[in-house]
C-alpha cells in the first residue's frame, strides 16, 4: 500500500450540524430529504417487485448537557418499504446513535435460524423464521452494522460519543432470505458525498510511524518540500529495524514515538 502525499500531510475530519425539528414523516419527507442529513442514510438500488417507499421519519436524539454540544441536534432516520398489506412484504431500516442493545433476537427462537451474509456494509448476521433458506419468512432482523462515521469516530479513542456516526439496522417480512440478500447487498449512501467520508474513515484508521515523515520533508536550510511524495507503507510495516515500535503509542489523536539519543520524541495526528 502506497501512502501519496501533497502539499499538507494529514486527514481533515469535520462535522456540520442541523438546526432542532420535531419529527417529520410522509408525506412530507421523500428520499430528497435524506440527503440533506449530514449522516450517511443508506438506501437499496434493488427491491422486489411490489416494494415500494411507504414511509420516512427523521428524528433527533436527546442531547445531553455534559456530554453534546447543546447547538448541535443529532438526527436520526427510519425508512419503510412495503407492498400490498395482504402479502405483508415489507423492507425496513432504522438508525442508532448509541445505547444500542443486540437486535438480531427473536422471542419465538425454537422456530427461528441463523445465518451470515456479506454485503458492501460488512458481514450481516440474520435471524429469521420459520426456518429453512427457502420460502417466504415471516421476519427477518439483522444486527446493527456500524458506518464508516461511526468507525471513524471509534477510531479517536475510548469514552467519546458519536456525532455523525450512526448504527443500521434492517429487518423484513413476507420475503425470502434470498430476497434480502439481494437488497442487502444493494444498499448504498443515499448522498454521493457520503463516498469521501468513508474515505476519511479509513484514514483516520491508519496508524503511520511518526519516523516516515522525516523523509518528507527538505532541511532546514534548504526550501523546496516535499522531498518524497510516495512512500510504501508495506516497506514501511516490513522494515522493523528502522521504523521499530519500541516506544511508538497513541495518546488520544496523537501518533507518538521517541527519537533516538535524545530526551525528544515525534508525533503527528490526522487534522
Amino acid at each position: 500500500m502506497n501512502l501519496r502525499i501533497k502539499c499538507t500531510l494529514g486527514f481533515i475530519l469535520f462535522a456540520l450540524m442541523f438546526p432542532l425539528s420535531a419529527l417529520r414523516s410522509t408525506p412530507e419527507l421523500t428520499l430528497d430529504d435524506l440527503k440533506k442529513l449530514e449522516i450517511i442514510c443508506f438506501v437499496p438500488s434493488y427491491l422486489p417487485e411490489g416494494l415500494r417507499l411507504q414511509r420516512i421519519d427523521i428524528t433527533f436524539d436527546g442531547l445531553h448537557e455534559e456530554f453534546d454540544d447543546m447547538k448541535h441536534p443529532l438526527p436520526l432516520y427510519s425508512v419503510i418499504y412495503s407492498n400490498d398489506p395482504r402479502r405483508g412484504a415489507t423492507f425496513s431500516i432504522e438508525s442508532a446513535r448509541e445505547g444500542i442493545g443486540d437486535r438480531n433476537i427473536m422471542v419465538d427462537e425454537e422456530n427461528a435460524e441463523e445465518t451470515e451474509i456479506q454485503t458492501p456494509l460488512g458481514p450481516m448476521y440474520l435471524i429469521y423464521k420459520p426456518k429453512g433458506k427457502s420460502g417466504r419468512k415471516a421476519e427477518i432482523i439483522t444486527n446493527w452494522v456500524s458506518d464508516a462515521n461511526m468507525n471513524a469516530e471509534k477510531a479517536k479513542g475510548e469514552g467519546g460519543h458519536p456525532i455523525l456516526g450512526r448504527f443500521h439496522g434492517f429487518s423484513a417480512t413476507g420475503i425470502t432470505v434470498a430476497e434480502f440478500t439481494k437488497i442487502a447487498q444493494s444498499l448504498h449512501p443515499i448522498r454521493p458525498g457520503a463516498a469521501a467520508t468513508k474515505n476519511a474513515a479509513s484514514a483516520a484508521t491508519l496508524k503511520i510511524h511518526p519516523r516516515v515523515f522525516n523523509m518528507i520533508g527538505c532541511w532546514i536550510s534548504d526550501s523546496e518540500s516535499p522531498v518524497v511524495t510516495e512512500i510504501n507503507l508495506d516497506a514501511v510495516e516490513r522494515n522493523g529495524n528502522e521504523f521499530n515500535q519500541d516506544g511508538v503509542t497513541q495518546d488520544g489523536e496523537w501518533m507518538t514515538c521517541p527519537v533516538p539519543d535524545t530526551n525528544g520524541f515525534m508525533r503527528y495526528r490526522p487534522k
